[in-house]
């Protein structure tokens, strides 16, 4: 998801999700005619000029047919060619008669186009404006992105010699992009059009430690560190040469070329507020962003009272467990008791890792209650890499290869170890592992039978809103009998529901940091080190966490219908299946595809 992110970095959208042939139902691409066959001939072929264009992304996907390069972010050129796609994609697809389609490929249909007219709308120029010139942050930018992608631990394979120099070609091209990315700022420095100085001072404190210590301690050292067996001697020597050549003489000195112009001439230029109201552009750019984001039409205003809705009920339902534990002060009270007590800390970061690993088999023993669609992917459980841990998330996702050559990857985060609470440990193995991203991803990777575009493509509200919804499955799949893990799953929805209201605030109500930090720390028992991480996250990154709460609010209200309608006939691992077997739908395709589902009697 990191990826996707990034390589439509400019345009603040997301590629489309896939959708699977009808079981049972005539191959269209027997009769290249037919207009089935039609729309899939555009799936494919809109894909590989896509992979053509963004070749990092093939990488990604286990596709090694452009493994040597890493695409052009950043130039005019990129942009003309991706407005172009877009525009060649939507008008193939106006020339195929949708009523001919099967109703499957009417929802492909369905989703391929809103998610296109959706991108066509981020070239505005108006829109463009205010993006290209603030190419990086810290929390999608380049320089985080790539360094992991490069270090011999990230989704870049390094079994063969050929693995090892198409390494060395990207890093190269990595150092002309980050060029390419301070050409940008300079741009924006004309125009007034800046990142935060919060956002810029996080950035100099990345690659301050990207640039600590020698060549050989930096992470694009790492794959010459150690070699598969296949890799002999003469050329073990030649690699670790030059691989340190060109950390030395290419890409040390071009970090350090942007850390000192970000501290040196772009900070002083920086503006000191932090939301995008605040920016000449910024207003009309954020209600673009919540749109791409929830796939819904949806205002700021709305966004934050619902916010502070769920704000409310789920203080509520934390009053309840404070009451179970019998804790007698206030609930803020019980927040800095859970923040501060020595036994909800993990003396090691071993504990940690242990018990994920242990509460991986709990959910594993449950799983097939709920789910009829289990993948094959394997899941590893691994720490954030410690290069970037201090400004990442608690927990994140990694996908693995449809191949199964590379697996799905739970990241937990152990920076700043007491404040990696325990309690809150089964919600994010939930979100972030099984069943919640490494089940939808994967299963969305697996199919061969949907178009490779919608495989590997998705939907911010989908995608998180899942994972959301993952968990909120804690009383069927076992989890959170504990009253102090209960607090751990509220925790994390008061998180998503706290966002519709910070995020809204700091980008169109003009809170300030500060401010949104003291909300977050008020409404829940989340520790400063994690309040300060989301909210800056925030500032950097507009938009992106509204998807959750309001795509989980969308999956359960649509599962709580079908309940209702279907009585005695209502399977969860059937709706479940419905959900997760046509990949990440936008919600007004997903809300019209459940609707038919339960009409059809929920079979």
């Amino acid at each position: 998801m990191r990826l996707t992110l990034l390589t439509t970095l400019l345009l603040a959208s997301v590629a489309v999700p896939a959708i699977a042939q009808a079981p049972g139902q005539p191959n269209p691409a027997a009769t290249p005619d037919r207009a089935d066959a039609r729309l899939r001939a555009l799936f494919h072929d809109s894909d590989e000029a896509s992979l053509r264009r963004n070749p990092v992304q093939a990488l990604f996907r286990g596709d090694m047919r452009y493994a040597d390069q890493l695409g052009d972010f950043f130039s005019d050129q990129h942009v003309a060619d991706e407005l172009a796609a877009t525009r060649h994609d939507l008008a193939a697809l106006a020339a195929i008669d949708r009523a001919t389609l099967t109703s499957v490929d009417r929802i492909a249909y369905d989703v391929f186009r809103q998610q296109a007219e959706l991108n066509e709308r981020g070239f505005a120029p108006d829109l463009l404006a205010v993006t290209l010139v603030r190419p990086l942050d810290h929390f999608y930018g380049l320089h985080t992105f790539y360094p992991e992608l490069a270090s011999g631990q990230g989704a870049a394979p390094f079994r063969t010699v050929a693995d090892y120099d198409n390494n060395l070609k990207r890093n190269a091209q990595y150092a002309a992009q980050v060029e390419a990315a301070i050409a940008r700022f300079r741009e924006g420095m004309k125009t007034g059009v800046v990142q935060p100085k919060l956002v810029v001072r996080n950035m100099i404190a990345q690659l301050d430690g990207l640039l600590a210590g020698g060549a050989e301690q930096s992470p694009f050292y790492g794959p010459v560190k150690t070699f598969p067996d296949a890799i002999g001697e003469a050329d073990r020597v030649r690699l670790r040469v030059a691989y340190m050549r060109q950390i030395g003489e290419v890409l040390n000195p071009v970090q350090k070329r942007l850390r000192d112009f970000l501290q040196n001439d772009y900070l002083p230029a920086a503006r000191d507020s932090v939301g995008l109201s605040a920016m000449p552009g910024g207003a009309k750019l954020y209600d673009y962003l919540i749109e791409s984001n929830t796939t819904l039409p949806l205002k700021a205003d709305a966004v934050h009272k619902l916010g502070l809705a769920e704000v409310a009920r789920i203080t509520r339902e934390m009053e309840a467990q404070k009451a179970k534990v019998g804790f007698k002060g206030t609930l803020g009270e019980f927040f800095t008791f859970l923040r501060t007590g020595k036994q909800f800390q993990p003396a090691s970061a071993a504990q940690l890792r242990e018990g994920y690993e242990a509460i991986g088999r709990r959910v594993d023993q449950r799983v097939r209650e709920q789910f009829s669609l289990i993948p094959r992917t394997r899941l590893e459980i691994r720490p954030v890499p410690a290069f970037k841990e201090k400004t990442d998330a608690g927990g994140s996702y990694q996908a693995g290869t449809p191949d199964g050559t590379r697996p799905g990857v739970f990241y937990y985060n152990t920076y700043d170890l007491p404040t990696r609470y325990m309690w809150e440990m089964e919600t994010l193995y939930l979100h972030e592992a099984v069943p919640g991203h490494h089940f939808q991803i994967s299963l969305a990777q697996e199919d061969e039978a949907l178009p490779a575009f919608m495989r590997f493509g998705g939907n911010t509200a989908y995608v998180e809103g899942w994972a959301l919804y993952a968990e909120t499955l804690w009383p069927q799949l076992g989890m959170e009998t504990d009253p102090y893990q209960r607090m751990g799953g509220l925790n994390d929805e008061m998180l998503r529901a706290m966002r519709l209201v910070v995020d809204t605030g700091i980008h169109a109500k003009g809170w300030g940091r500060d401010k949104a930090i003291d909300y977050m720390l008020a409404n829940s028992p989340m520790s400063r080190t994690d309040a300060t991480a989301e909210v800056e996250r925030y500032i950097a990154i507009p938009g992106q966490a509204l998807a959750y709460k309001i795509g989980q609010l969308t999956i359960s209200r649509l599962k709580a219908d079908a309940q209702a309608k279907l009585g005695a006939r209502f399977d969860p691992r059937r709706f479940h299946a419905q959900v997760l077997d046509t990949g990440a739908l936008p919600m007004p395709v997903l809300e019209r595809k459940i609707a038919d589902w339960v009409k059809a009697g929920g079979k």
